[in-house]
């Protein structure tokens, strides 16, 4: 049902409520205590919404500019909370612990401040817990540990300035929409406090209407976005401005509990595609089932040592909580805070990795990715035909085509990435429906290959868009692609990684069009990749460096730089066996090898720098997929040293997440891995990388058309005695698997099958 709206230049009617620009009603605020660097943060998601906070819970920024930019409450790519501060007596409390480990809600203890002579310091303790669930919930118990009765104001301050997120990362705009504050006449009951600076009329900007306070903010495209807070268990005493304000008064080890929701609004529709809860209970009960529903689904993994299931277990939990839903499809989103949205590549890879822990997420993203596919040429969002997309975003910006992300096509290999996706989750469940259902799509995707390698015969990119990417592969910021000088290259690009997805993707099309008796298709892709890999070998190999080339540029030359790219080529074929094994060993050098995982460009490079997001950091999902590759090249000892690496950062993580990447500083001694300061966590393919190292060590082989799953000489590392796998899923076959090592053979058992898939274990 669309709302009403009617809009003036003085006012906005939205469903009968009348708002006016928030600049024509000055509103007194308590100041707000700013941090000059950035803060520790605290992260929870849930679905489309996600929270960051200070370790205390709150938002204390007060601008772009304040505090830790990322803080806030956002839903599509909007932030409906850019302030939410707890105070005592005007004073930030004192923390004592702060956790958000479950993911979905965070908690804090901390307790008061010295208060003059009123108030002795750790006498009163605060319980804050806030949850997720389609809305922002939030309860505190407030509890006197003191002899005596206590009395005192305790104050939570909000805002909104429902900024894009693209302008949180730091994009400039020329104009933005109107911040509104809601007219209402106040209730009888609330009084004046002119001693204080706030006087209560019957224009006060501020919506105190059935328990409600209402931020809002109108759009230059007209829509209207509120975000409207709801007070429970008990009302605040007054309001300042945007500060609800409680007189507490408390007897001696008397503990009284307070509360809000938040509702996240647009034209007066629900923001989130979630339901909301209506209490703090409620809404911690469904997210508790929601999970436990998902765990019941994948494939629980477990080991004989405790740190490593720690890691195992959280990721499958980040792994739940990156799940989103656009539409009727649920796929994984790149990663909070800037990533909390629809991408091809990111969500492709990621689905890939995690085939083993749950095919569904695979067919979720081939699904939706496929309804997005490109159909028509579109400079300004550079779609093309059969094009896979890179990115979607939902906020004002992108509504207002400010920037092209509606969605944008600014990817080379997310195309080829889907074929080859399009493959994998065939060989793992032999759907044959959704393999028919999407054929149509692989052959459009197939034809936007080989239009685009018409002219050079390799799968290059170059910006179209003005407000497009300059470089669009995995490594897509401005300064990564260059040579051994350091200096940049010039497009169209054609990067060596995309042109192994391309042979790749032909090859095991080839396989699915001969099983479709399509045999012309199959013929011509088998043939068309045999080429490719000949061509390769020869153009993209550095004969002095006997190491394989970043990339061509835009007049045929070597980008000759050593980086980890060609890493991503090694398990997929298109190398000769010899020119495998030298890329695989100079990618275990020093320079590139810094005992904790493979750099992404190596550190005698004059572009090197260990905090370059990809220009000297590291990635673990770069080096999961490179572990994978000297796997298949039977590097085993190899391959089990870049898990041990990425492992040992893992489990000195917050939480033992895996980041987004890290600094390429060395690992000397006992010193931790530097993090990368605006690192996403939890971050997709990071997390991916967990089961993509598993996938490595046991080596399963699905090939479920067949019926039958291979095992092919598993390897656990030293720091594993015994792994196992419950509720594995190969096509209608649902297996547990036990590995156990002993010296240097690892042994493998079928626990339990039920099913009649055939299991074939090769030593």
């Amino acid at each position: 049902m669309t709302p009403d709206i009617l809009m003036t230049p003085e006012k906005i009617l939205l469903d009968g409520k009348t708002y006016i620009p928030a600049e024509q009603l000055p509103i007194p605020e308590w100041p707000c205590v700013v941090s000059e660097r950035p803060q520790p943060t605290l992260t929870v998601k849930d679905d489309d919404l996600f929270l960051v906070t200070d370790t205390m819970g709150n938002i204390s920024g007060c601008s772009l500019n304040d505090g830790n930019p990322s803080m806030g409450l956002f839903c599509c790519d909007t932030r409906f909370l850019s302030r939410l501060e707890l105070q005592i007596e005007g004073r930030s409390p004192v923390l004592l612990s702060s956790t958000a480990e479950k993911g979905f809600s965070l908690s804090v203890l901390c307790t008061n401040p010295r208060i003059d002579e009123r108030l002795r310091a750790d006498t009163v303790g605060i319980r804050r817990e806030m949850v997720l669930n389609g809305a922002l919930f939030e309860e505190l118990e407030v509890a006197n540990y003191s002899t005596t009765s206590v009395s005192f104001e305790l104050s939570i301050s909000f805002d909104a300035d429902f900024v894009d997120l693209f302008e949180v990362r730091g994009y400039g705009r020329d104009k933005r929409g109107r911040l509104l504050r809601l007219v209402e006449p106040l209730p009888e009951e609330v009084t004046s406090h002119e001693g204080d600076g706030f006087l209560a009329t019957q224009t006060q900007p501020l919506l105190v209407r059935d328990e409600f306070l209402t931020l809002a903010y109108q759009g230059l495209d007209g829509l209207v976005m509120e975000s409207r807070i709801q007070f429970q268990h008990r009302q605040p005493d007054y309001f300042k401005g945007y500060t609800a304000v409680w007189q507490l008064e408390l007897a001696p080890h008397e503990t009284q509990k307070l509360g809000y929701r938040v509702n996240l609004l647009r034209n007066n529709q629900p923001s989130s595609t979630v339901n909301a809860a209506i209490t703090l209970p409620q809404a911690k009960a469904a997210e508790l089932m929601e999970e436990q529903h998902w765990v019941q689904q994948i494939t629980r993994i477990s080991s004989d040592k405790s740190i490593f299931n720690r890691v195992i277990e959280r990721a499958e939990q980040d792994m739940y909580l990156l799940r989103q839903s656009f539409g009727k499809y649920k796929t994984v989103s790149a990663g909070v805070p800037w990533f909390s949205a629809l991408f091809g590549r990111d969500s492709i890879i990621t689905a890939s990795q995690t085939l083993m822990l749950n095919p569904t997420i695979a067919k979720e993203t081939l699904m939706l990715l496929a309804k997005y596919q490109g159909k028509v040429e579109d400079e300004w969002r550079e779609e093309e035909p059969g094009k896979i997309l890179h990115e979607l975003r939902l906020g004002e910006m992108a509504r207002c085509q400010e920037i092209p992300h509606t969605p944008y096509y600014g990817t080379v290999d997310a195309t080829p990435l889907w074929l080859m996706l399009y493959a994998e989750y065939y060989a793992w469940t032999n759907d044959r429906e959704t393999l028919e259902q999407l054929w149509p799509n692989a052959l459009a995707a197939m034809e936007w290959i080989d239009r685009n390698t018409k002219q050079t015969s390799y799968l290059s990119y170059y910006r179209k868009s003005k407000r497009g990417l300059a470089n669009q592969g995995w490594k897509d910021s401005g300064d990564c692609i260059v040579d051994h000088k350091g200096e940049l290259a010039s497009g169209p690009i054609a990067l060596c990684e995309v042109q192994a997805y391309v042979y790749a993707a032909k090859m095991r099309l080839a396989e699915i069009a001969r099983m479709k008796k399509r045999l012309d298709l199959a013929d011509r892709w088998l043939e068309e990749a045999r080429n490719l890999k000949l061509r390769f070998n020869r153009d993209f190999w550095m004969e002095d460096q006997d190491f394989c080339a970043l990339a061509l540029d835009g007049d045929g030359k070597q980008v000759d730089s050593i980086t980890s790219n060609p890493g991503h080529c090694l398990h997929l074929g298109i190398f000769t066996p010899e020119k495998a094994y030298s890329v695989a060993e100079r990618l275990r050098a020093p320079d590139m090898f810094n005992g904790w995982g493979i750099r992404t460009l190596s550190s005698v490079s004059p572009a090197y720098n260990p905090m370059g997001y990809h220009i000297g950091s590291v990635w673990p999902h770069d080096n999961a997929i490179i572990a994978m590759g000297l796997r298949s090249l039977g590097l085993i000892d190899q391959a089990l040293e870049l898990f041990q690496g990425l492992f040992d950062m893992t489990s000195q993580q917050p939480y033992q997440r895996p980041p987004e990447l890290f600094c390429g500083y060395e690992r000397n001694g006992d010193n931790a891995p530097v993090q990368y300061p605006v690192a996403c966590t939890p971050q997709a393919w990071a997390t991916g990388s967990v089961f993509q190292l598993l996938q490595m060590m046991v080596n399963l082989v699905p090939d479920a058309q067949n019926n039958c799953l291979r095992i092919i000489d598993p390897a656990l590392p030293e720091s594993i005695n015994r792994l196992s796998f419950h509720n594995l899923q190969v096509g209608t076959t649902v297996l547990d698997l036990e590995f156990e090592r002993s010296g240097n053979t690892t042994a493998c058992r079928v626990a339990k099958k039920r099913g009649n898939l055939r299991v074939v274990i090769e030593a």
